[in-house]
């Protein structure tokens, strides 16, 4: 148990210097020999030198990450009280945001005999989690076949595995805690599209199969005799599941509490500032905590420090119509989505609702224009409607929301550069349950002294 560090204030004071950046070659002991670094950009410090963060910078990149109600937040279950006030000042790890990311966090090291903590600027669930469409797939954005040629075949393979068994791990966790969060085991229908058309779904149904992943190519006669979709071809495949994404968000940060996990909200991280063995944090409210690790689970809000221009924020919109809406039964068994870009995609719910989503733009604040959401609406539901006949007619919920992707669709999941214990989990694109699962693992992992294997397949980048 982490004993902490007596006066964190007084540490402070006899370890840092105050409100510069500062030349690695200067003397800590003489403020003359500090040499000024210019910076405009919040940076984050060495483990040796402190340097300071903008005070007026925000930490993360602040985005409202959705508009208007998700269909999430008029059911029960999806949210959680908590407390407006830190109870202490040491911590052995402190992790950065209340969404899902955090809450696999958290799960993945409670009952370790640790003092965790968990602070979010805005109240548990109330971010990205809460916008999600929850089509927990193993499936990636970027294909198989298409990822061997950016990072090579063999951690394509490990990627694609590890998704498909992050998928696997999530079931588990939700029926060892007992959630009621409307988890169903689904199939799914990846249909060709603009992007990538039949050859190119025959490339990748035999780059799956060829390293264990089960998935058979579907012929456009096929598919229009058992599903009645007019597509030249598809994959249909396994190892993917759906979720109420708040009531199991929720119904985890409920467990971790009872496990002694303290879970804060309304705090915002405005400084991180590593020593050899100790990272300390500053909040809004002007409080120091510290801990022997830290772990950013700010999903699709990037670190501002490591926020870079391959990086991008994306504007997406999603539906859900009515309850017990006409609809053929097999989608009651099957995620839907397409190899375009943009993609639509689409699921049932437990009580008969079509959740549909997509039409993303690469342009992050497109999800604030309300004229835009109409005419985006609009289109998802003309376009569910020529695919399967499907007429959802005037949607019940609508909203839009802004999440983040990287060039290559794998996440950022390791340490902070030069910082040995802050870690983030990050960057997340169109799987971030999986993600989240994925992250918990490796980091947990790091954390509890026991490195895993896939520890290198998500570089900080």
């Amino acid at each position: 148990m982490y004993a902490g560090l007596g006066d964190v204030r007084a540490f402070l004071k006899s370890r840092a210097v105050t409100g510069i950046t500062t030349d690695p070659d200067g003397d800590p002991e003489d403020p003359a020999s500090l040499t000024p670094w210019f910076t405009t950009k919040p940076v984050l410090c060495s483990k040796r030198r402190m340097i300071s963060l903008d005070k007026h910078a925000p930490l993360t990149q602040h985005h409202a990450l959705r508009r208007d109600q998700p269909l999430w937040a008029a059911m029960p279950g999806g949210s959680l009280r908590t407390s407006g006030t830190i109870a202490d000042k040491a911590y052995d790890v402190i992790i950065v945001g209340a969404g899902i990311s955090g809450a696999l966090m958290a799960h993945s090291l409670a009952g370790q005999e640790m003092k965790v903590l968990i602070v979010d600027r805005r109240r548990p669930v109330s971010g990205s989690s809460l916008a999600s469409t929850a089509m927990i797939q193993h499936e990636l954005d970027v294909p198989l076949h298409v990822l061997r040629r950016s990072i090579g075949a063999e951690n394509a393979r490990r990627v694609w595995q590890r998704s498909a068994a992050a998928v696997e791990r999530i079931g588990q966790i939700i029926g060892d805690l007992d959630l009621r969060c409307a988890f169903r085991k689904k199939r799914t229908l990846f249909l060709s599209g603009e992007d990538f058309g039949a050859r190119a779904l025959t490339t990748e149904a035999a780059a799956r199969n060829q390293v264990g992943i089960e998935a058979t190519l579907l012929d456009g006669a096929t598919l229009r005799g058992r599903f009645g979709i007019d597509r030249t071809a598809a994959i249909d495949s396994s190892i993917s599941a759906s979720a109420n994404p708040a009531q199991l968000t929720a119904g985890i940060l409920r467990s971790v509490r009872t496990r002694g996990v303290e879970i804060v909200s309304d705090v915002e991280i405005t400084d991180v500032r590593a020593f050899d063995d100790d990272v300390v944090l500053s909040t809004s409210q002007g409080a120091l905590l510290s801990a022997r690790h830290v772990v950013f689970c700010t999903g699709y809000e990037f670190l501002e420090a490591l926020a870079n221009k391959s990086q991008k924020v994306i504007s997406t919109w999603a539906l859900a119509s009515r309850p017990r809406l006409q609809r053929p039964q097999w989608l009651d068994r099957y995620l839907v989505w397409e190899g375009s870009d943009p993609y639509l995609y689409f699921r049932s719910t437990h009580d008969g609702r079509i959740i549909l989503g997509g039409e993303d733009e690469d342009a992050e604040g497109a999800y604030k224009d309300e004229a835009k959401r109409d005419r985006k609406m609009r289109t998802l539901v003309e376009k569910l409607a020529d695919l399967t006949g499907i007429a959802i007619g005037k949607p019940e919920f609508e909203w839009s929301a802004a999440f983040g992707v990287t060039p290559n669709g794998l996440p950022m999941i390791g340490r902070v550069p030069q910082m040995q214990n802050v870690f983030v989990a990050m960057g997340f694109g169109g799987n971030g349950i999986t993600f989240s699962q994925i992250a918990a693992e490796l980091i947990s992992g790091e954390i509890l002294g026991h490195r895993d294997a896939d520890w290198d397949l998500f570089p900080i980048v």
